[in-house]
């Protein structure tokens, strides 16, 4: 365990903003996260939980305490003898997402394909929702175990209870700041079922030569896709998707269409639709635009970069200049799916 007081959190987030914490507490087992529980007071809060940084954006120094998981280790597998073809598997919260996409690929476990290369960890997955190309951790996610902060014992969720949503989850609402995820168990499959008709998958996989992937071919068409379009946060700090799809009435959307021929969509029901936020961004201008030393990525409008040196503020002016933007030639709002603290 880890335990530091003053600390800087510039390598803990994926713009690279430099910002401290009055505390930062890294713990590798729930006897450690339960031994430093009981010794919080006044003094170390406010609290942060904070992952792999992958979501979030600082815009001034924490004056409290960030509770970090390295909580890893090899994930356990469970096949019960009475589900047919299902495949249980169990990570620590700190293992890295993509990592364990990597393992149930290899090891003949599907389900995760289409969420390869989510930057983040696996307690991340569970608190965000994370999703891409028509997945999201919802629809795999069995429970998630936690200690609660404030009695320190641990409790157990399953998904229903999670309150699941596009981009939400109870642990981001209500019980904010009240449970630390330690282990997710995800209910996945011994049969491969791929999902290709979201975005441009199938017609990648084509380019390639490939009717009927393989899951390490469809895993590695999404690496590639993602890669080319999403910039390197070691090269150019970045927490990916800035801003969540927008979910419009079936009506709004029709009178859009109507003024917007060719909008792309994805159609969540029968009475709403989602408008990919990038395609808006990119019709008012603002794709490969830098204001100062933040600017939006010239091959995907929805993520916003670090040129270099911004500070979390400039990243939040350039935020609020695109909104308003679109607001203006859309009338719609679109939210920051990353986390501005």
């Amino acid at each position: 365990m880890r335990d530091i007081k003053d600390f800087q959190l510039l390598e803990y987030n994926t713009f690279g903003i430099k910002g401290k914490c009055k505390r930062f507490v890294e713990f590798d087992s729930i006897e450690e996260l339960k031994s430093v529980i009981v010794t919080l007071n006044d003094t170390d809060r406010p609290l942060m939980i904070l992952g792999g940084g992958s979501n979030v954006l600082l815009t001034k120094d924490f004056p409290g305490t960030v509770l970090h998981s390295n909580i890893v280790g090899k994930p356990v597998v469970e096949e019960p003898a009475d589900e047919t073809d299902t495949i249980f598997v169990k990570a620590g919260s700190g293992m890295i997402w993509d990592d364990l996409v990597a393992f149930c690929v290899e090891n003949g476990i599907y389900g995760t394909e289409n969420l390869s290369l989510i930057p983040g960890t696996v307690g991340a997955s569970a608190v965000q929702n994370i999703g891409a190309y028509g997945a999201e951790a919802k629809d795999i996610i069995y429970k998630v175990e936690a200690v609660e902060i404030s009695t320190g014992n641990t409790v157990c969720f399953h998904n229903a209870d999670c309150q699941y949503a596009y981009r939400q989850s109870r642990f981001k609402k209500d019980w904010r700041d009240k449970y630390i995820v330690t282990y997710v168990t995800y209910r996945l499959s011994a049969v491969f079922r791929p999902h290709l008709e979201y975005g441009n998958i199938r017609q990648e996989l084509e380019c390639e030569g490939i009717v009927t992937p393989t899951p390490k071919q469809l895993r590695d068409t999404i690496i590639r896709i993602r890669e080319a379009k999403l910039p390197d946060p070691k090269i150019e700090g970045n927490a990916g998707s800035f801003f969540m799809n927008p979910v419009v009435d079936k009506a709004k959307y029709d009178a859009l269409a109507l003024k917007n021929p060719g909008m792309p969509h994805y159609t969540v029901d029968e009475y709403h639709e989602k408008i990919p936020a990038g395609w808006m961004i990119d019709r008012c201008g603002w794709k490969g635009k830098t204001v100062g030393r933040a600017g939006v990525h010239d091959k995907q409008a929805l993520v916003l970069v670090n040129r270099g040196g911004a500070t979390g503020k400039e990243i939040v002016e350039l935020c609020n200049l695109i909104r308003k933007d679109v607001i203006d030639k859309f009338g719609i709002d679109i939210n920051p799916e990353v986390n501005i603290i």
